[in-house]
């Protein structure tokens, strides 16, 4: 675990990370999720899973390579906790 991912759950096996996002409000949520979405396209980096729920979002981000995590998926996280904190 590296400073940038500091506030994710780090699984081995598979090499994962999971973070679950909380939010005062649907309209924080939606945002969130809009946000994530352009993040997304911009970066061609996809969340393997999203869930989410009026006040909440899970995300799983995967090993690119089905091995290990890497930078890409390190510094996508770190975007990805930007987001949340811009998006309340």
């Amino acid at each position: 675990m590296d400073e940038q991912t500091a506030s994710w759950r780090e699984q081995g096996k598979p090499p994962m990370l999971f973070k679950r996002f909380a939010f005062g409000s649907y309209a924080q949520t939606r945002a969130f999720l809009d946000a994530l979405a352009a993040l997304s396209e911009e970066t061609g980096q996809h969340p393997q899973n999203i869930n989410f729920g009026t006040t909440y979002v899970n995300i799983t981000l995967d090993a690119a390579d089905g091995a290990t995590l890497g930078e890409a998926e390190r510094a996508f996280a770190a975007r990805v906790d930007a987001l949340a904190g811009s998006s309340g």
